[in-house]
């Protein structure tokens, strides 16, 4: 049976798309496949059953390191890997796997990364204009084209004891009424966020019809969760940079509603099936879509959008500003 070493994102939406890599993977040939990754993934590696191990890669983002990686890489060669799978397109993302000279190394030619990777790809956007689709291609030999891959989705699978134990840990009451999970956060920038007041309207909308409002996000979000638990007169559940990822995945499982900004966690909604609202601003469903079917897609075709920037570069963020609550109102009804 096939060792494969898969390299994974250091972002959590690309993580959640980089499981239908894995389940490709597993549907072309046999294989144990594990994942080395930022410590953060780990809960989500947990819940995708295609994975055998997640490894850690104590390393930041933006750190070069090089001495940790080559010890790193050196560390890996007794695993005998028969190939690597870059999902990064950077240089140090190479660095492991040729240090543990797994003899085939896939990935996108990215930072022209000749010697480091052996088996380069070189990408035609217009073959794979979704970021999924770059993410799955790398599971193909070089000269197949991805085609029939529509039914490969993400699809964390949680545990209903470690679900329970996090109810019960922020003192829950899911059966009791029904849910909507509010994310509005966005670790990419404002231009990716709906204004917090339109999340309040929201939010007093569905408590009016007898609804609980859960808000979840990170600790970067603290003080936008509680703008809008501050307009809806505190009557939402804060869980706002309280929860390990691991709890948010296990609490996300249990909403009736999601609705989201274009984030890691519209991803991970996603991939739990949950029937999710996105708002777009300045990013586009044409390039990072929620990868499931009970989703309804909110967004302005405004001239300037999407801009794919983290700030609005015109000071309007008109995208966002004139999307109006009652918009994603009337998508939650659809779903």
């Amino acid at each position: 049976m096939k060792n494969i070493l898969v390299v994974g994102p250091a972002w959590v939406g690309d993580m959640v798309m980089a499981q239908t890599l894995l389940t490709l993977l597993k549907e072309k040939q046999e294989c144990n496949i594990d994942v080395i990754a930022p410590d953060w993934s780990k809960a989500l590696l947990e819940r995708m059953p295609e994975v055998r191990k997640g490894l850690s890669l104590p390393i930041g983002h933006r750190e070069l390191k090089l001495g940790e990686r080559i010890k790193l890489g050196k560390a890996l060669r007794p695993e005998n890997y028969d190939q690597a799978i870059l999902c990064p397109n950077s240089i140090k993302s190479a660095l492991v796997p040729f240090w543990a000279k797994i003899p085939i190394r896939t990935g996108w030619l990215g930072e022209y990364r000749y010697g480091l990777l052996n088996d380069i790809r070189k990408l035609d956007k217009k073959v794979y204009p979704l970021m999924v689709q770059r993410l799955m291609a790398l599971a193909l030999p070089k000269q197949e084209i991805l085609n029939n891959h529509e039914h490969i989705r993400p699809n964390l699978v949680v545990n209903a004891t470690e679900v329970e134990k996090a109810v019960k840990k922020f003192d829950l009451q899911p059966k009791e009424k029904s849910v909507l999970a509010l994310c509005p956060g966005a670790e990419f920038g404002p231009a990716k966020r709906w204004p917090d007041g339109y999340y309040a309207a929201v939010a007093n909308e569905k408590l009016q019809q007898g609804w609980q409002v859960w808000l979840f996000g990170s600790p970067n979000d603290k003080e936008i969760s509680s703008l809008i638990n501050k307009a809806a007169n505190n009557r939402c559940h804060d869980l706002t940079g309280k929860t390990s990822l691991a709890e948010v995945i296990d609490l996300l499982s249990l909403a009736d509603r999601v609705v989201s900004n274009d984030s890691g966690l519209m991803h991970i909604s996603a991939a739990l099936n949950r029937k999710l609202v996105v708002i777009y601003g300045s990013s586009s469903p044409r390039f990072t879509p929620p990868l499931n079917d009970q989703k309804k897609v909110v967004q302005l075709d405004l001239k300037c959008s999407p801009c794919f920037q983290r700030q609005c570069k015109l000071g309007h963020l008109n995208c966002l500003n004139q999307l109006e609550p009652k918009l994603v109102l009337e998508a939650m009804e659809e779903l």
